[in-house]
C-alpha cells in the first residue's frame, strides 16, 4: 500500500510525542507500534540497569559492551533512550519538567508505584493540564479489583482468562504459554487504541485524558468466547464443541501438517470432490456437521491424509483454497521467516546486530496505511544514548549541567 507520493508525506503520528516510563513488553510493544506510525517515543530508563527487559535472556552484548536481552531487543525499535534516575529528587524534577513537552506519558508499573515515586496522574496533570496519562498493569489502577496488588506477567492473565483450561484435555495439566505473549501483545493493542482515542478526545476538548488498561481485561476480551459460550449454557469441552461444528483439525501431508476448517455444507461438498469422495455428499452418515466430527477419525482423516500423502502441505492448501475450502500449512519458525507474504508486507524487519553478520528479524507494523512511507531503519537505543540530546533540546540544559547530573548519578 504505497505510491510515488508516499515519501513526501509525513507519518500519521508525526509530531506526537510520548514519554514512556516502561518496562518488559506490554507497554513497550504499544509505544514501539506508535513509533512505527511516526510518534517520537522517548524511553526513561534507570541509568545503571536500564529497564527490566534488558536483563532478559537470551541476550547479546551491545556496542556499549552491556548485555541486552531479547525482550528489550524486539520491543524498543525506533525509540530514544534517556537514562534518568526518577527515584532521586533531581531525577523526578527533570521528569516533571520534561512531561509538558510531550503529548502522552505512559507507564506500566504495579498500581501505586508511580504515585509513590511522584509521577502519578495527579502529579503529572498538575504540571501538564492537557496530558494523556496511560497506565498498563495486570489488573488496572482501580482499587475495586481483589487482585490489584498482584504482580502479573502474560501467563498470569492468560491463565485467569480461561485460555489454558479451554484447551486442556482429560486430566493433563494446563499447557502454559501456548500462544506466545498473548497477554502482553493483546494488552498493548488495547493501550494503543486508548492512546489514539484519547488524542482525538483531547483535540476536541483540550482536556487531560487518563487511560487505564488491565492485562486481565484485555485477554478476556481476546478470549471472548470463553465467558460467552458458558453463558449460553454450553458445557462441553472445547474439543467436543469443535467436532459438533464441523471439521477443524490438522492433517498430515508429505512434508508436515496443514490445518483444515470446513464448517458449511457447500464446503464439505467441495472437500469431498477434491479428495475423490463425491459419494459422501449424499451419504446419511455425513448428513450434519456433527456427523462430520463424529466420523473424523474413522472416515474423514484417513481419506484426507491419503489424498494429501503425495502433496506438500503448501500444495494441498493451494488446491483446497482454489476450491474455496479454507486450509493453511502449519508452519515451522523457518517457514514463517521464509514466507513470501510476510516479506511482501514488510512484516519481517532485519535489524543489524552488534555481535554477528546475520541480522535479527523483528516483526513489523501490521497496520498498513495508503501513502505512508515505511518507518526508517529499525534499531534499538543503547542505554542513555539520547540523554543529552533530549535534556539539552527540551530543557535547554548546558553541557556543564549535564556533566554535573552525570557525576551525581542522576543521569
Amino acid at each position: 500500500m504505497t505510491n510515488e507520493n508516499a515519501t513526501q508525506r509525513p507519518a500519521p503520528l508525526a509530531g506526537v510525542r510520548i514519554l514512556a516510563v516502561e518496562q518488559m513488553q506490554s507497554m513497550p510493544y504499544a509505544t514501539q507500534l506508535l513509533a512505527q506510525l511516526g510518534a517520537d517515543v522517548v524511553k526513561i530508563e534507570d541509568p545503571q540497569r536500564g529497564e527490566a527487559g534488558r536483563s532478559s535472556r537470551p541476550s547479546v552484548r551491545d556496542l556499549d559492551d552491556r548485555e541486552v536481552g531479547a525482550t528489550f531487543l524486539r520491543n524498543n525499535l525506533f525509540k530514544r533512550s534517556v537514562a534518568l534516575d526518577v527515584r532521586t529528587k533531581e531525577g523526578l524534577d527533570l521528569l516533571l519538567r520534561l512531561a509538558p513537552h510531550f503529548d502522552v506519558v505512559a507507564e506500566n508499573f504495579k498500581p501505586g508505584t508511580a504515585d509513590k515515586l511522584g509521577f502519578g496522574y495527579a502529579e503529572l496533570v498538575a504540571v501538564h493540564p492537557s496530558v494523556i496519562y496511560v497506565s498498563v498493569s495486570g489488573f488496572g489502577s482501580s482499587p475495586d479489583s481483589p487482585y490489584s496488588q498482584w504482580p502479573a506477567y502474560s501467563a498470569t492473565v492468560e491463565a485467569m482468562s480461561g485460555l489454558y483450561e479451554a484447551n486442556r484435555a482429560n486430566d493433563e495439566p494446563p499447557r502454559v504459554g501456548v500462544a506466545g505473549p498473548l497477554g502482553d501483545i493483546g494488552t498493548a493493542l488495547f493501550a494503543v487504541i486508548g492512546i489514539l482515542t484519547a488524542l482525538v478526545a483531547r483535540g476536541q476538548t483540550g482536556q487531560s485524558q487518563r487511560v487505564d488498561v488491565a492485562m486481565f481485561d484485555a485477554v478476556v476480551a481476546l478470549q471472548d468466547m470463553i465467558p460467552f459460550m458458558w453463558s449460553m449454557g454450553e458445557r462441553r469441552p472445547a474439543a467436543e464443541r469443535r467436532r459438533s461444528a464441523g471439521i477443524l483439525d490438522s492433517f498430515r501431508a508429505a512434508d508436515g501438517y496443514f490445518v483444515l476448517q470446513v464448517v458449511r455444507e457447500h464446503q464439505f461438498a467441495r472437500l469431498c470432490q477434491i479428495i475423490g469422495r463425491d459419494e459422501w455428499v449424499d451419504d446419511a452418515r455425513f448428513a450434519s456437521r456433527t456427523d462430520w466430527g463424529n466420523h473424523l477419525e474413522s472416515e474423514l482423516r484417513p481419506a484426507i491424509e491419503k489424498w494429501a500423502s503425495s502433496l506438500s502441505k503448501l500444495d494441498a492448501c493451494q488446491l483446497l483454497g482454489d476450491a474455496g475450502v479454507a486450509a493453511a500449512p502449519s508452519n515451522t519458525p523457518a517457514e514463517v521467516l521464509a514466507d513470501p507474504h510476510l516479506h511482501a508486507h514488510r512484516m519481517l524487519l532485519p535489524v543489524e546486530r552488534p555481535d554477528a553478520d546475520e541480522p535479527f528479524v523483528v516483526v513489523g507494523n501490521p497496520v498498513k496505511i495508503d501513502d505512508v512511507p515505511p518507518t526508517g531503519t529499525p534499531a534499538w537505543p543503547r542505554l542513555g544514548q539520547h540523554t543529552d540530546e533530549v535534556l539539552g533540546g527540551d530543557l535547554g540544559l548546558s553541557d556543564e549541567e549535564l556533566l554535573g547530573l552525570r557525576q551525581r548519578g542522576v543521569i
